[in-house]
């Protein structure tokens, strides 16, 4: 509870009466906007002898002097007010001028002039230095009058109350021997300019003066006092106590202030950690901010209120002492507090709560809390604030603020800038909870879409990195896969989806599935991305709108495939950054892939390039967040990841890390995604190819070619599938194909066979009757082999089937 301020003890009492005020010493007149009297009083008929009725309803000009001054109110239109001197005549016909002073009123639309004049004026008297001595003496501000020497003269009673002495006490002393205090000197400083200068001065000054509990902070005015010839007689000291407007202004800059500091990130410690140290020292001299356990994880709290001991974890703390000397709870270290604790207490209220410690709080302490207790006493711990976190509804946790240094105890006010405070606090640690959770799912999400380990394939030795945002950015798109294709080709892909959050780790999830199954079929990298372009429009357009970024959804994306027969790789992109190719000989280079528009433009064509890799050559592919780091343009970010691909050759991993390490700052502001390949390069002793005439006798001819091929390489076990493959497929291109047909044998991790001709028709597998001749040739492939297909090229196609080889 609060007291209020004690009154003014009351004085005697007075002599006065309302009787003395005379209403006649003063002439009223009321006229209005056309200048007819509507008002007149008994000081008018006092000061120009005429009696109400006679003047009232009349035009007010008939009492001027001077006829010339008739349209006097038409000239004051506008003005608020109007003061100077006027010759009227009286009512017995002498001419009479008088000080006039006149007010504008609007009353309800209506314009009217209050004129007022002095009946009589009072003459000075001998009485009147008296008279201003006791005002002097008796006004309600601090003030004192000071000599040409800086000497006091005269103090009147609050300058007494203030200090403590009375003015005899304080009488021929200077500022500087009344008020020991720095700002005195000060004050004494200002007081010489206004007596050099002739000029007012004013300054401000926090004094903690004799016999005063705290500091307190004034308003000084310094006010040069002149003779009749100008001359500086002395200064008026006139001082107004100011603390409390201070305190206030103190308060609205520290709610300022965490307004500004409080939630620089969605890091749910470090907003924590800002409460605490926006509060130490202005407003406690400890702090600590206790969460409850269960939303660190981002869950809801329990709902209502706990009850017996609450189990709390600390997340921050503040002191003005170096190393936080009055912490018992270590950070992340989960106690509990016990009912009748103020944090307990504080919860179970819902209701911010001051404890003042006492010995009694003490004593309670040393039975539940000893260590507590201790530290509260060797530090001198007096009074302790709690305040509880909750936001939306829901209790985060308590803001405990401590006074151990600040002689002030807490108070109401404090209770409510606590509270002000930590309000603005938990609503950003409530937004931190609920974005890791989001955060969690994204990453959880974006995890298991990604490629949990690159698939095993002999055309590439292949290292990849995948970075998320940090927390402030969110999760975003990124994506990269490994995936091989027929012939013992690789695709390698890249890609970066607009936004962050689960919806873009969504969309990343769908494009990375269509480009999946459009790599299925084989399509050329241009092509591909020209159908993976249309299904971008496709999601953007449509009722999909789970998929939608913003109402957009927009992505870029590169495409490779690389064939380790031919050691040609074919590249294409859709607004991607393109890729670096490293020689064997250390050149770096970053191809010139032509740029395509980002996915989801729509209507503009893509384009591939082609080019013969050296055996060992190391292709990067990368996302823009790896070159865009550290506030760079990607010109920079180039320049930068080119001498890092300059240094000496060196294993996948390490490259893959020297990258990061050298590209990024911390965390990156974007998500990185990195695809590091080294190019591999199959024997010539390993593929086998034939050419073939368009007759079915050439079936024989093919099936015993690749027996012998086989054999030679020592897979006498495949012979009879192979054969039953070559024969089936090789059939089919010379029935239902053009020329020229060619049989390709690759023998890899797999043993592929492959039959290529000019036709662009593409066999399909069907299921064949029971009285059918044909129709069970592929079904038969298809039933041996581990996989087949069909691949177009630009003079035909290639019938493929795949066979698993037995481990030695």
């Amino acid at each position: 509870m609060i007291r209020s301020a004690s009154a003014r003890d009351e004085g005697p009492p007075s002599d006065w009466s309302q009787e003395q005020v005379d209403e006649a010493a003063t002439a009223r007149v009321v006229v209005d906007g056309h200048g007819v009297v509507t008002a007149w009083n008994e000081g008018a008929r006092r000061l120009l002898g005429y009696r109400a009725s006679e003047v009232v309803g009349r035009n007010g000009s008939v009492l001027l002097a001077d006829a010339a001054h008739t349209h006097v109110l038409d000239s004051l239109t506008g003005l608020p007010r109007w003061s100077g001197t006027a010759t009227l005549l009286h009512r017995d016909g002498h001419r009479l001028t008088v000080g006039l002073l006149a007010h504008h009123r609007e009353n309800d639309g209506d314009d009217d002039w209050l004129l007022v004049s002095a009946v009589s004026k009072p003459a000075p008297t001998p009485e009147d230095d008296s008279f201003v001595r006791r005002s002097f003496a008796q006004a309600p501000y601090t003030m004192a009058l000071y000599d040409t020497g800086l000497r006091l003269r005269w103090a009147n009673a609050d300058m007494e109350r203030v200090m403590g002495l009375s003015e005899k006490e304080m009488r021929g002393l200077r500022v500087t021997e009344i008020v020991l205090d720095p700002e005195s000197e000060r004050t004494e400083e200002g007081m010489r300019t206004a007596l050099e200068t002739g000029r007012l001065q004013e300054l401000g000054a926090a004094l903690h003066l004799a016999g005063h509990e705290r500091e307190s902070v004034w308003s000084v005015s310094l006010v040069p006092v002149r003779n009749s010839d100008g001359r500086s007689e002395g200064v008026l000291l006139s001082a107004h106590d100011v603390t409390e407007q201070y305190l206030a202004r103190q308060r609205l800059v520290l709610v300022n202030d965490a307004s500004v500091r409080i939630g620089s990130t969605l890091d749910l410690p470090r907003t924590a950690q800002e409460l605490a140290d926006v509060a130490v020292p202005r407003f406690a001299d400890f702090v600590t901010v206790d969460l409850l356990p269960a939303i660190e994880g981002g869950e809801d709290p329990p709902q209502g209120a706990p009850s017996g001991p609450v189990m709390l974890r600390r997340v921050a703390s503040q002191s003005v002492l170096e190393g936080c000397p009055e912490t018992v709870v270590p950070h992340g270290t989960v106690a509990a507090y016990p009912e009748g604790s103020t944090a307990a207490d504080c919860l179970a209220s819902g209701r911010p709560l001051i404890e003042h410690v006492t010995p009694a709080v003490l004593e309670n302490l040393d039975r539940t809390a000893p260590q507590r207790a201790d530290r509260m006493r060797q530090f001198g711990f007096h009074s302790v604030l709690a305040v509880p976190m909750r936001a939306r509804g829901l209790t985060l946790g308590v803001a405990t603020f401590s006074r151990h240094r600040h002689p002030k105890r807490f108070e109401q006010d404090d209770l409510l800038l606590g509270q002000e405070i930590t309000a603005r606090a938990a609503v950003c640690i409530d937004n931190a909870r609920r974005y890791t959770r989001e955060r969690d799912t994204s990453l959880t999400l974006q995890s298991s879409l990604l490629p949990q380990r690159l698939p095993e394939q002999a055309a590439l030795d292949v290292a990849s990195r995948y970075l998320p945002a940090s927390a402030q950015a969110g999760v975003g798109g990124d994506w990269f896969d490994v995936i091989p294709l027929s012939g013992a080709r690789v695709a390698l892909v890249v890609g970066d989806v607009v936004g962050h959050g689960i919806q873009a780790s969504a969309t990343m999830g769908r494009l990375r599935t269509a480009v999946r199954t459009l790599a299925d079929v084989d399509l050329p990298p241009d092509e591909l991305l020209t159908h993976l372009d249309d299904l971008v429009n496709h999601l953007a357009g449509g009722e999909d709108s789970m998929a939608l970024l913003d109402g957009d959804i927009g992505a870029t994306c590169l495409y490779a495939v690389y064939d380790p027969v031919s050691r040609r790789c074919t590249i294409a992109r859709a607004g991607h950054p393109v890729p670096a190719l490293v020689a064997p000989d250390g050149t770096v280079e970053f191809l010139e892939v032509p740029a395509g528009p980002p996915l989801g433009l729509g209507g503009l064509p893509f384009e591939s390039t082609e080019l013969e890799l050296t055996e060992g050559s190391l292709l990067v592919l990368f996302t823009d967040g790896l070159v865009e780091a550290r506030g760079r343009d990607i010109d920079e970010g180039i320049d930068a990841m080119r001498e890092v691909l300059r240094r000496p050759a060196q294993g996948l991993e390490a490259i893959c890390d020297a990258l990061l390490r050298t590209m990024l700052v911390d965390r990156p502001s974007d998500d990185v995604a990195l695809l590091v390949a080294r190019t591999r390069a199959l024997d010539a002793s390993r593929v086998a190819t034939w050419q073939l005439p368009p007759d079915p006798a050439a079936v024989a001819g093919a099936r015993k070619a690749a027996s012998r091929q086989l054999s030679e390489w020592g897979l006498d076990d495949a012979v009879f599938v192979t054969e039953l493959v070559v024969s089936e497929l090789v059939t089919n291109a010379i029935r239902y194909g053009r020329p020229p047909i060619e049989l390709r044998l690759i023998y890899d991790r797999t043993l592929i066979c492959e039959v290529s001709d000019g036709s662009a028709t593409a066999p399909h597998l069907r299921r064949a009757r029971t009285f059918d001749e044909g129709g069970r040739g592929l079904l038969l492939v298809a039933q041996l082999t581990q996989g087949w297909g069909t691949r177009h090229i630009t003079n035909g196609k290639i019938i493929w089937a795949e066979q698993s080889l037995p481990v030695d």
